[in-house]
């Protein structure tokens, strides 16, 4: 795993206890190695971000029981995959997100200020 630390290069701050998000369940957008998708954006979840996602192939909102999955619920927040947000972007549809939870490693897809223009926690 990469070190814990947010794209203005301070320790990343929780993204989600309930539901238990982030690639290794710790509550973080902590990536590493093991995480081809990089899951490293803390989004916003909204109804109209959830159907997107659902009608692109990344389902986020359907209960998985067999995973201890819930699904994703408008208002909660949730570890986005880098790739998934970059496309949301790419489609004009990109849900709000939280910088001081989101990791480094996102700028390797995208710069700070376009991540910026999508920030709550800047507010």
């Amino acid at each position: 795993m990469h070190e814990s630390i947010n794209v203005f290069g301070e320790p990343m701050e929780p993204c989600s206890h309930r539901p238990l998000t982030g690639y290794y369940r710790d509550g973080h957008c902590n990536t590493g190695n093991s995480n081809p998708a990089l899951h490293a954006v803390c989004i916003y979840a909204t109804k109209e971000f959830l159907e997107y996602s659902k009608s692109v192939g990344n389902d986020l909102s359907t209960p998985m029981p067999q995973y201890s999955f819930a699904g994703v619920k408008p208002g909660e927040s949730w570890c986005l995959g880098g790739h998934s947000f970059v496309k949301a972007i790419h489609d004009g549809m990109a849900p709000r997100i939280f910088l001081h939870s989101t990791h480094i490693k996102m700028l390797e897809l995208i710069d700070l200020e376009t991540l910026k223009q999508y920030a709550l926690d800047l507010e």
